[in-house]
């Protein structure tokens, strides 16, 4: 493959999928998806997020539950639902991912500052994992509309970890895939200073 279809595939070419074929991901595929989503940057290599991927019918039932109406389709028609979460003790790992670092300093911050060095490092990382599924040739569906307390009430009880957003994964059947959107041009968008 050239580099640009390279970036045909990752960017440009590239849709929200909303409705997928019943071919399975295979475990293989969903390991192959974290090993590439983990290497890019973060915050000091914090690298809080945290992936669970539904594939059972009752789990997939547990997020159906907390999804909003109009992402119950979505996710019904997907043969994985990702949820991406962040680890409120990603600091817990800080010996291995930074041992630079001294975690204990990191540990004592308070804890509202600490959920949200977890939270927007994990968002950063979603974007890492899209542009990997679809590296593998997986279509996804990012997805924020649904009701966050439900999905750590069913998957997170008694965890550190809380749910950040919802990504179905599969192979899009090419239905209702709508146009690109505009884009800023460069101009509107950035600035060179």
């Amino acid at each position: 493959m050239t580099q640009t279809a390279n970036l045909d595939d990752l960017f440009t070419s590239a849709r929200t999928h909303r409705f997928f074929t019943q071919q399975p991901v295979s475990e293989a595929t969903l390991r192959q998806l974290y090993d590439l989503a983990k290497f890019p940057p973060t915050e000091s290599n914090f690298c809080p997020m945290r992936l669970s991927f539904v594939t059972s019918a009752s789990g997939k039932a547990k997020v159906l539950e907390a999804a909003f109406e109009g992402n119950r389709p979505k996710i019904e028609s997907a043969p994985v639902v990702a949820i991406l979460a962040h680890d409120l003790e990603f600091h817990s790992h800080l010996g291995q991912l930074a041992p630079h670092m001294d975690a204990e300093q990191v540990a004592a911050r308070p804890a509202e500052a600490l959920e949200k060095i977890a939270f927007q490092n994990s968002w950063m990382q979603a974007g890492y994992l899209i542009l990997a599924a679809r590296a593998v040739g997986l279509d996804c569906g990012p997805m924020i509309g649904f009701d966050k307390e439900k999905i750590n009430t069913a998957f997170y009880s008694g965890s550190s970890w809380r749910v950040s957003m919802l990504i179905s994964l599969g192979y899009g059947n090419g239905q209702n895939i709508k146009d690109r959107g505009a884009r800023l041009d460069f101009d509107t968008a950035c600035q060179i200073i």
